[in-house]
């Protein structure tokens, strides 16, 4: 029998011996020496070393305060000292009573009964389940059918993992959970050819309707999809015709709706949630938050529902599901106290209006730049797409490793990126233009600076490796 290899032998980052930063799960290829932070404040970070990064993505979407907040810190301290931690099977707490009412303020009607769970990926779990639970107890036992967008993203659980959009890794969990049904995303840079992006919607919306029919609409129980994408599309924005028409489509055949707000809620693209950008016909049944909402300071997800099912079911069969750590007063006074953040300092407004010059910068720069082949987004939640050649948008080869180069790259240019290849690029590559909300115009000025600083560099190693840019 072979003998196994050894874990401990020394890797890229010079690490032997037991123990470790968890980076050295990651794959070897991908292994390389990953800065330590020591500490942060404001939308910046410094390393052991004394070098200072722009935290230009928010981490992974998360830091929607910047880091150092000091009314979240003290928030902390002050429900450390009262306590942190009952169960709701047990007790009921001031601060679950005092966010749920905040929230169902913020996020208004239809969406009065938030349900706490530790982040988003538990926070989407909860919406399948509520979901399943809803059709199991008015009898239709069949449905159990779910949909979603290809590209997208949704979690990192097994079911999560599975409800997304990526053809990486769904197979490695396909059997191990019910695959879902795919329905084409609607991306705004690659319609396909001959189709506008309206037309474009127009088709995956039939093509939605036809599956639903060829299956039967009685074994179909919710369709999921991100308003605003993340890293799986790049920050690719649903439009309000597209939601409206997936409205109609859902109830129609009786599936719920769900927007996925993991990483557009809680104020990033403008408004408290994504959905408040359009009409009520656009409405879902379920939204889902998480990150932005504990703003990286505590794990904190939601899941908002509105009270008229929350209250029928609880009189059917209840929803009796929850983890450990459900809408622990630690966690709740967090979320409550960013609340107040956003509120009092306008953080909801600043990113509605810095977002918009945020982009305006850089598609400037992608004017001069050759690699940049389009900049979208809504708010502070914005992605820059990067091309070979920007005339046919061919993207980089899979041997130029283009998000992981940029991301390294982006430490000597004193950005710290949220950049990951998705899909094996099929749909292309991007990095994360999402600092925190609280970021200022001088801000943005800084960071696209070293943007553009960056992508003259990267393009210059591209070429000098061999790939032809045009």
């Amino acid at each position: 029998m072979n003998a196994r290899p050894n874990r401990f032998e020394t890797n890229a980052d010079g690490w032997d011996g037991p123990g470790g930063p968890q980076d050295l799960y990651f794959t070897r290829d991908d292994s390389w020496p990953y800065p330590r932070m020591v500490r942060a404040d404001n939308i910046y970070l410094f390393d052991e070393n004394g070098s200072k990064y722009i935290d230009a993505s928010s981490g992974p979407i998360a830091s929607n305060l910047g880091h150092n907040n000091r009314r979240i810190i003290e928030t902390m301290k002050a429900q450390l000292d009262k306590y942190p931690f009952n169960t709701i099977r047990l007790a009921r707490s001031d601060e679950n009573i005092a966010l749920a009412k905040r929230l169902a303020e913020f996020a208004g009607a239809g969406f009065e009964r938030p349900f706490f769970v530790s982040g988003g990926s538990e926070a989407n779990e909860a919406a399948i389940q509520f979901a399943r639970q809803w059709a199991y107890a008015h009898g239709e036992v069949d449905r159990k059918r779910l949909f979603s967008l290809m590209p997208s993203y949704h979690g990192g659980t097994i079911c999560t993992q599975v409800l997304s959009g990526d053809a990486a890794v769904a197979p490695i969990f396909e059997g191990m959970a019910t695959m879902p049904e795919r329905i084409e995303a609607p991306l705004s840079y690659r319609p396909p050819d001959g189709l506008t992006h309206e037309q474009n919607e127009d088709r995956i919306c039939r093509q939605f309707e036809d599956r639903i029919v060829e299956v039967g609409p009685e074994t179909c129980l919710a369709l999921f999809m991100e308003p605003v994408g993340g890293v799986a599309t790049g920050a690719n924005v649903l439009s309000g015709r597209f939601l409206k028409r997936m409205r109609e489509i859902c109830t129609k055949y009786g599936l719920l709706m769900v927007l996925d707000e993991v990483m557009s809620g809680a104020g990033r693209s403008g408004k408290f949630l994504t959905t408040q950008h359009h009409s009520d016909d656009c409405k879902p049944d379920l939204v889902v938050l998480a990150k932005g909402i504990g703003s990286g300071y505590i794990p904190l997800g939601i899941m908002l529902a509105p009270a008229q099912m929350v209250d029928e079911l609880s009189g059917l069969t209840g929803f009796n599901y929850g983890h450990t750590s459900n809408a622990n007063p630690l966690a709740c006074a967090v979320g409550l106290a960013t609340l107040e953040e956003l509120e009092e300092r306008k953080l909801i407004e600043n990113a509605a209006s810095t977002g918009p010059y945020l982009m305006e910068r850089m598609r400037a720069l992608s004017d001069e730049c050759p690699i940049i082949g389009n900049v979208r987004g809504l708010g502070l939640l914005q992605a820059t797409e990067i091309v070979a050649n920007k005339q046919t948008k061919e993207t980089f080869s899979a041997e130029a490793k283009a998000p992981d180069t940029l991301r390294r790259m982006g430490l000597d240019h004193g950005l710290s990126l949220y950049a990951r290849r998705t899909n094996n690029g099929q749909y292309g590559d991007w990095v994360m233009t999402s600092p925190p909300l609280i970021t200022t115009r001088d801000q943005v000025d800084e960071m696209v600076a070293r943007f553009g600083q960056l992508f003259s560099a990267f393009t210059d190693a591209m070429v000098r490796d061999g790939v032809k840019i045009s």
